[in-house]
């Protein structure tokens, strides 16, 4: 599945009003064009997160780029400095920190509601055995907020949506070949 860009505005508090329905489906990001804003986290938590999506939103709009889906942006965390990036409608840039994401980029994608400490961890173990299952390679995770504590309650709750960039493995495909066999 290819996906397509939404031209739609983002809600006061930041979150976007729309975002891609992408539950339960592998979709492929490759050769799109994002902003990276670097976000310092301390053991995978981030620090000033708010402010580094305000910087974000900032820079894109003084660089006159376009967001795909305004206030959908994907999280990854790491354990002292991750990032945040944000998909652009833009075909090209010369802009500092944007770049095209590899091509093909695949990511799995599932709709969680509820808190990231709730069932988070075992839809990750879930998807990752499934990709494995598959003879696909789980790779990075990235987290898309979807509602904030300012708008959950009108929204239907708290919604998370994990992206998880996979790659095809020969050696896991040829692993699983053989144990079909017996």
């Amino acid at each position: 599945m290819n996906a397509e860009s939404n031209v739609s505005g983002m809600l006061d508090c930041g979150c976007p009003s729309e975002f891609p329905q992408w539950d339960g489906k592998d979709v492929d990001l490759g050769a799109w064009l994002v902003h990276e804003q670097g976000v310092p986290m301390f053991l995978h938590m981030p620090i000033g997160y708010e402010a580094a999506l305000d910087r974000q939103h900032k820079d894109i709009k003084r660089l006159h780029l376009t967001e795909r889906w305004p206030g959908f942006v994907l999280t990854q965390s790491a354990a002292f400095r991750g990032r945040i990036l944000c998909p652009l409608s833009e075909d090209t840039s010369p802009a500092r920190r944007t770049f095209r994401l590899s091509n093909p980029f695949h990511v799995r994608c599932k709709l969680m509601h509820g808190d990231i400490g709730g069932g988070v961890r075992g839809a990750v173990q879930t998807m990752q055995s499934a990709l494995l299952d598959e003879g696909k390679m789980p790779k990075e995770l990235f987290l898309s907020y979807l509602t904030c504590p300012r708008c959950r309650d009108e929204r239907g709750g708290i919604k998370i949506m994990l992206l998880r960039h996979w790659v095809k493995s020969k050696k896991l495909q040829e692993r699983l070949d053989r144990q079909q066999k017996r």
